[in-house]
């Protein structure tokens, strides 16, 4: 079920948690949802689940409108927020069971539907423990049985790998894809590659309004104009080296890489190249150049050039 977002805005006082934002994610698509704290992400996701009410533009899910349908859409959601809130004291079965009546699931099928999840959640050695037993990890997974339960056409994910370790975190992604090739899957997450490995588009946003929506190439190749560089000089203290890169004329940034070595990444301004800058700097000063590697544009930092201001 295709999910329309048409110029919503929502302010809190007088501050635009979300700024006209526009986009539409395709029905067996996985779109991940990328920026920095504060950015207006879990406010679209809510607003989106109905859970919010925008002050100005409409959320379409199929023919469904979050102002005419809300209860419908509702129906039809899954959502695992970031919080997570879980009742503590009831087993693991008996919250399924309880989450269960809740949408309305048949009783003839009930009893499947909950084995399901167990199954698919990897809950079978912890359903009949209570939640509070549980560590961070299972109680993450309890969390997605209960976003799936009543099976959603529409899945809204706020890092659903929170807390996993890497083996499950491996399981949770491609549970995710299996679903996201039937279902309509947003997934939001701090964790870069992880998003690059399991979405197959990324939207990120930048202080309520929308800055790039693309594949993860696409988003690479719209940087690959900028050149990024990894320095390493010897025979020179490293502020110097550091205050020295600065001044280049081709440069637009300079990190240290590591405080152990003179290793630096430089990232040079549009359409210039700063290697024969460094070159020459380093003849001037009589300092070692060890290093001098261009490097592969990373989604890491398109999302810095993207967020940064």
């Amino acid at each position: 079920m295709d999910i329309l977002v048409e110029n919503i805005t929502k302010s809190f006082g007088n501050q635009k948690a979300v700024d006209n934002v526009s986009f539409q994610v395709r029905t067996g698509e996985i779109l991940g949802f990328l920026g920095p704290n504060g950015a207006g992400k879990t406010t679209t996701m809510r607003t989106i689940a109905c859970f919010l009410e925008p002050n100005q533009g409409d959320i379409k899910i199929g023919s469904y409108s979050i102002h005419e349908n809300p209860e419908e859409i509702k129906k039809i959601i899954g959502y695992l927020p970031e919080s997570n809130p879980l009742y503590q004291d009831m087993p693991v079965i008996d919250y399924l069971k309880f989450i269960a009546e809740l949408h309305g699931i048949e009783k003839t099928r009930m009893k499947e539907r909950i084995y399901q999840m167990v199954q698919i959640c990897g809950l079978e050695g912890e359903k009949h423990k209570k939640i509070r037993e549980l560590s961070k990890g299972y109680k993450q997974r309890v969390g997605l049985a209960h976003s799936l339960i009543h099976d959603p056409q529409v899945l809204i994910l706020d890092e659903p790998t929170a807390g996993l370790d890497p083996n499950q975190i491996i399981e949770i992604r491609e549970l995710i894809r299996e679903i996201g090739r039937e279902k309509t899957v947003i997934l939001c997450s701090h964790i870069l590659a992880e998003v690059e490995a399991t979405c197959d588009r990324i939207l990120i946003i930048n202080k309520g309004k929308i800055v790039a929506d693309g594949t993860s190439s696409d988003l690479r190749r719209q940087s690959q104009n900028k050149e990024i560089l990894k320095v390493t000089i010897e025979d020179g203290k490293k502020n110097e080296i550091y205050k020295g890169l600065q001044t280049l004329d081709a440069v637009e940034m300079v990190d240290i890489l590591s405080q152990s070595s003179n290793t630096f990444e430089m990232h040079s301004k549009p359409g210039a190249s700063s290697r024969r800058a460094v070159f020459d700097l380093c003849v001037e000063k009589g300092w070692i150049l060890t290093e001098l590697t261009p490097t592969e544009t990373k989604l890491e930092d398109v999302f810095r050039e993207l967020t940064m201001n």
